[in-house]
């Protein structure tokens, strides 16, 4: 008889059934730990590709014989990254962009995936519309994108060739597609069919400068009978509407254009507007007593909303299943008397949370957020002065089991300083993290007597509040506060990280021996000129993201000669940036006497980054609105030379194609893109950064170079 020994030993992972080892493979969603799984034997490579239902392409569109026919089970197609980027796919004119026969590429397409449901395309040109929707008749999901300007067509003609050509239609993404929003209504009221079976229709896009018009927002929702999803903006007098035409939606965003910018606000802004929205109380508690079934909501208007907390109230009890919210200009979420919770504070089901721009929210009313909203997982703060690093400490604390996703931006009274300090209570357990890089010159804590919060911390239930005052009670939840705040001296914090933490008086408090042990991903904003200053003690910390912004011409030049991309070097983990400088506005071209033109600003913000080991990195150059360009320039591309450990490159803008070239001396670089993924995307194809002929001639030299793996 074998023993236990031999049997163990001659049992392999293989010898399970093919449908059990099937599932587990299947049950694998990250895309480099499929393809790794394919590689192990020709068994484990046929049950990944019989099982793998989504795929991007990124290939270029004239390499046909590039085109995978394995992936049969495939039933959401990407198309929208296709090279060259943002060059018709299909188009009936001939050239290189388009070197073979649309109508072969199209039924290439569909013949290598015939299970196609759900589709994304970049739409330049309306006969990929024509051409490739009808190959699968059962298309259901469809997002298109677009940067480039409308073609010339009559109101409507694109959608209506989307429509007739997919009756069976439920979901339309547009929030990436550039057009004009007369084209909508008018498709939706010539193919009503379709319309009414529209379950999910994304039209949050910020090539609207306006949104939706009463009566335009009108139309859409009574064609379209919506089921579980509505994303769009939306005029005042159409929320009616809603709770009357889509009672069973699960996902409702209705927001201001001035919602989708990344640009950091004003600090110093008090939150009010001038005017008033036309909003009343009565009209939200009517809309949410519509919507049962909600489970996301965003309400980010450009205006004010006063008095909202009797109509969060109503928000809390009408909709059991919600779990994410976002507001922005709504005044009065949470207004608590005494140890009493209202408004916001009762949504207690929340996960997510996040505020912007709400005027008279102060700490206490952070407190009450904190006691009430006792699940969160996700919360941020945007635009709100009141707030200080008291309150945002204390629901730190209050949270400290849940909280795991925070980002403070935009509020005066939380610098970098103050932010990392009000964190102190997560920081051994916070995943990601965001903060405006706007150091605190020097905190100053004094003894807080007669001003405690008074609240027991171990009761976070909605109860009744601790009597504590600081100096008989815990203030924060912890006794390094306590003890702080009992010294009669004031304790000063400077700006540099290194010792943040380290001196409350002649004695260290404890805090430098913590680290951010379980921080993966670290979002900075940061002002133009300004340098970088890293968060330490990140031993996991795996992605960083850089927003630098504002206005370089009214610089003549930073203070030091590189921005500080080298001190990332005390991350061993880092390897994916995202360096954003799209909204740095300079000089393009020749720079006035005593200033630095763009290219010497990218060389200040890029230099240092060759000592770091990315493998993936998104740019965004910065631009020069006057002329509409967002190109790489020499010193930037020369920098990126030198990244030898970058296997990923998206450019987000324009680049000569002398400049792409170098970075063919990048060894292990397998995957690079320029995308013109902003608003408008230049139209001059003749100029030498945009020819489709030279983006080809860099691919096929990226392609020809041997990969070591």
């Amino acid at each position: 008889m074998a023993t236990a020994t031999q049997l163990t030993c001659s049992t392999i992972i293989n010898d399970l059934p093919d449908v059990i080892l099937s599932n587990i493979i299947a049950a694998i969603s990250n895309v480099r730990s499929r393809n790794s799984a394919a590689l192990v034997c020709r068994k484990w490579l046929v049950l990944e590709r019989s099982t793998r239902v989504s795929l991007t392409l990124r290939g270029n569109v004239r390499d046909l014989f590039m085109l995978p026919t394995c992936f049969r089970s495939i039933t959401h197609l990407d198309l929208s990254l296709i090279s060259p980027w943002g060059h018709p796919l299909l188009s009936p004119v001939a050239g290189a962009a388009a070197a073979a026969d649309p109508s072969l590429i199209a039924h290439l397409l569909r013949h290598a995936f015939p299970s196609v449901t759900s589709l994304v395309v970049y739409t330049r040109h309306p006969f990929t519309l024509q051409l490739l929707p009808p190959l699968w008749p059962h298309l259901k999901e469809i997002k298109l994108v677009r940067w480039h300007q409308r073609p010339q067509l009559a109101t409507g003609d694109e959608f209506n060739m989307l429509f007739e050509n997919c009756p069976q239609l439920k979901s339309l993404d547009l929030s990436t597609f550039y057009c004009w929003k007369d084209d909508i209504p008018t498709a939706l009221e010539s193919h009503p069919m379709v319309a009414s079976n529209l379950t999910s229709f994304n039209l949050l896009n910020s090539s609207f400068p306006e949104g939706f018009k009463s009566d335009e927002f009108k139309v859409i929702t009574q064609a379209c009978m919506f089921d579980p999803r509505y994303i769009v903006f939306v005029g005042d007098e159409g929320l009616v509407s809603i709770a009357t035409n889509c009672t069973e939606l699960s996902v409702l965003h209705l927001a201001d254009t001035s919602a989708l910018s990344n640009s950091r606000g004003d600090p110093n802004d008090e939150g009010f507007t001038e005017e008033d929205a036309k909003i009343s109380v009565g009209t939200l508690i009517e809309v949410f007593s519509g919507l049962p079934l909600l489970e996301e909501l965003v309400l980010d208007v450009c205006n004010n909303v006063r008095d909202t907390g009797p109509a969060l109230e109503i928000l809390n009890k009408k909709c059991p299943k919600l779990r994410s919210l976002k507001l922005g200009q709504f005044h009065g979420i949470s207004m608590p008397i005494e140890s009493k919770l209202d408004g916001v504070a009762l949504c207690q089901g929340l996960q997510s949370l996040s505020i912007r721009n709400v005027g008279d929210l102060n700490d206490m009313d952070l407190i009450a957020i904190g006691r009430g909203c006792s699940r969160l997982a996700k919360f941020e703060i945007q635009g709100c002065k009141k707030i200080t690093m008291r309150g945002m400490r204390t629901l730190a604390s209050l949270l400290k089991k849940t909280l795991v996703d925070v980002k403070i931006s935009c509020c005066m009274n939380l610098g970098a300083s103050s932010s990392l300090k009000a964190l102190e209570p997560i920081r051994e357990r916070i995943q990601k993290l965001h903060i405006d890089c706007v150091w605190d010159s020097v905190e100053e804590f004094e003894n807080i007597d007669g001003y405690g919060y008074g609240l027991d911390l171990n009761r976070s239930d909605g109860g009744e509040a601790s009597s504590n005052f600081a100096g008989s009670g815990d203030t924060f939840g912890c006794e390094e506060d306590a003890y702080m705040f009992q010294q009669k001296k004031r304790c000063k914090f400077t700006c540099d990280l290194n010792s943040l933490y380290e001196e409350v008086n002649a004695h260290g408090n404890g805090y430098s021996g913590r680290s951010w042990d379980r921080l993966q991903c670290l979002s900075l904003w940061i002002g133009v000129g300004e340098l970088l200053t890293p968060l330490e003690d990140c031993p996991n910390l795996e992605e960083i993201k850089i927003r630098v912004e504002g206005d370089c011409r009214l610089w003549s030049k930073p203070s030091e000669r590189a921005f500080g991309l080298s001190t990332l070097l005390l991350y061993p983990k880092l390897s994916k940036m995202h360096k954003d400088c799209g909204d740095t506005i300079g000089y393009a071209h020749t720079a006035p006497s005593g200033q630095m033109d763009l290219s010497l600003w990218e060389r200040f913000y890029l230099f240092g980054i060759g000592n770091l080991s990315l493998t993936e990195l998104d740019y965004w150059p910065p631009q020069d609105g006057d002329v509409n360009q967002r190109c790489l320039s020499l010193p930037a591309a020369g920098l990126l030379q030198e990244c030898v450990t970058l296997r990923k490159l998206f450019i987000h803008g324009t680049a000569h194609e002398h400049f792409m070239m170098f970075l063919l001396r990048i060894p292990n670089l397998r995957d690079v893109q320029l995308r013109e993924d902003y608003y408008p995307a230049p139209e001059n194809d003749m100029s030498t950064e945009m020819r489709a002929d030279s983006l080809s001639r860099f691919e096929a030299a990226l392609n020809r170079r041997p990969i070591s793996d």
